[in-house]
């Protein structure tokens, strides 16, 4: 569902490749820890995944049902006892591929923006 509503973004929108492979991975990032984390695997809890479009700039909005997280304390995954563990690395590619990641209302929402040449 993720891929389909990025590749109709892609469409619509007219990004170019460089930018869609960074969108594809970090949406999917994020909708993957909203689920598992967010929502803990709960099926009765729904992800929302909202699209903005501001001239240049394409904002992805997601939302889970959880607790929210402490977004401001997480470990280093490229520190040397991190390295070899097999998670932790979602918000960091997140950060490395998208132009803007802001966390709000406790962790419950991330949106994740990037700059478009049109």
């Amino acid at each position: 569902m993720i891929e389909s509503f990025i590749d109709n973004a892609k469409e619509k929108f007219h990004l170019n490749d460089d930018i869609y492979g960074n969108i594809m991975i970090a949406v999917t990032e994020a909708v993957n820890n909203a689920i598992k984390h967010g929502n803990q695997n709960n099926s009765s809890k729904n992800v929302a995944l909202i699209l903005s479009l501001d001239e240049s700039l394409i904002k992805f909005h997601v939302e889970d049902e959880g607790q929210g997280f402490d977004y401001q304390n997480l470990p280093d995954p490229t520190a040397p006892e991190n390295l070899e563990k097999p998670g932790g690395r979602g918000i960091f590619l997140m950060k490395h591929l998208s132009d803007e990641v802001e966390f709000k209302d406790q962790g419950r929402v991330v949106e994740l923006s990037f700059y478009i040449n049109n």
